[in-house]
């Protein structure tokens, strides 16, 4: 108590000898990791990656190591097409397949070589989607995978764009990354079904800038050769392709044949029934006759078999799955519907080779799994599909209308 008053005593006598009070200064400083990070958060990640390393992934392949392969680009009659392009961290095979074929299809149709943008079709794909799950009050898929037909629908709404106008590259990024702005999309969609709040245009703006933020601000008009056009004149004029000369082949039995009935797999979001469904036989006969005319194709299924190899880039069907001989449209959709094969990726055919009397694909990939051999291998960026492969693990395709004008006169 004392003291107590003895210190109010001499701060009254510092005030009244008119001492003034020096404030703190303030200073903008770089932080820096402390012990939580380098020792407590140390000490935590070194334990749990030795656990995690003690767990080996073991999956059951099957052994290539000296068949005698054709997994060398230069063996196939191939088609122009850009050179192969990393997807990166995102889930749009759909759309780097297709585009990549929609490339071909201009210098197959006009004698001009271009590279389109992918990320324009896939921002707008993401509007569409969450426009679909607003609409539809929760009840629609809000993925990062599609179709190849949804490139199409895209191209007859918003059009296409060179790829110098729109990158979806920012702060110096190599690679696509769409993890983060899937998850801010995906979390606000679901607030709005938590809230009930379902205001359309306000819900969409926020869907843009949140990818405007992550990919730029696509453009509605650049310049071109001189002129301003819009990304549906570039496609109309420049690039002129023609959505509506383009169709989807799909080939199950869960279906009726020679219909065009829906391809039921979850990236159908919007359930396009748009597929003209045909005999499995019929299938791979467009697709041989298809490819021997010139004419390339975003095709997708399953790449997820122990015939398929990393290693070697080759994608075959062991015997101990099913012998060739078997491998029909039972057996095709036998696995679909126990869903051991499953519509994971999406590919561009861009080539054939014939061995042995059997036909061999070559086929551009935009996934890491074809990458594993480094940039040096010739066969980087590239699948090697054997017939019995396409056959029995791939479900659908999309080509131009006139590689099957005879096949449609039967719908």
């Amino acid at each position: 108590m004392k003291k107590t008053i003895l210190s109010l005593f001499l701060v009254v006598i510092v005030i009244g000898q008119g001492i003034t009070q020096s404030f703190d200064k303030i200073k903008f400083k770089e932080y820096k990791p402390g012990f939580y990070q380098n020792f407590i958060m140390k000490d935590i990640d070194s334990v749990e990656k030795k656990q995690k390393d003690t767990k080996v992934d073991k999956r059951l392949l099957m052994d290539q190591s000296g068949m005698d392969l054709p997994n060398d680009p230069e063996l196939y009659n191939s088609y122009w097409h850009n050179p192969v392009i990393s997807q990166g961290n995102t889930g749009t095979c759909w759309c780097f397949s297709t585009i990549s074929m929609y490339e071909s299809e201009v210098k197959r149709l006009c004698r001009k070589e271009v590279k389109l943008s992918e990320m324009f079709t896939v921002y707008w794909e993401y509007v569409e989607k969450a426009r679909r799950y607003i609409r539809k009050r929760g009840e629609s898929l809000f993925s990062q995978g599609s179709e190849a037909n949804a490139v199409t629908r895209i191209f007859r709404k918003y059009g296409a764009v060179p790829w110098q106008e729109y990158t979806g590259l920012k702060d110096g990024r190599k690679y696509f990354s769409h993890a983060k702005m899937y998850k801010e999309m995906y979390n606000f969609l679901k607030g709005l079904k938590n809230s009930n709040d379902w205001n359309e245009e306000e819900a969409l703006e926020t869907i843009k800038s949140i990818m405007n933020f992550y990919m730029g601000v696509p453009p509605e008009k650049f310049e071109y050769e001189g002129k301003t056009i819009t990304p549906r004149e570039y496609l109309s004029k420049v690039i002129m392709i023609n959505p509506d000369d383009y169709v989807e082949i799909l080939s199950y039995i869960q279906q009726p044949y020679w219909k065009q009935v829906e391809y039921e797999v979850p990236d159908n979001w919007w359930h396009s029934s748009e597929y003209y469904n045909v005999p499995l036989n019929i299938f791979m006969e467009i697709l041989k006759e298809g490819i021997r005319k010139k004419y390339t194709v975003s095709i997708g299924g399953d790449v997820s078999e122990a015939g398929f190899s990393r290693e070697t880039n080759v994608a075959l069907v062991p015997d101990f799955d099913i012998p060739s001989d078997n491998i029909n449209e039972n057996a095709r959709q036998f696995r679909f519907s126990n869903k051991t094969t499953t519509d994971d990726h999406g590919m561009h055919l861009v080539g054939f080779y014939k061995k042995n009397g059997t036909d061999w694909y070559l086929v551009k990939d935009s996934s890491s799994g074809s990458r594993n051999v480094g940039k040096d291998d010739e066969r980087f960026g590239y699948y090697f599909f054997s017939e019995d492969y396409v056959k029995l693990k791939m479900m659908n395709f999309t080509i131009h209308k006139d590689a099957i004008k005879n096949i449609l006169d039967n719908f």
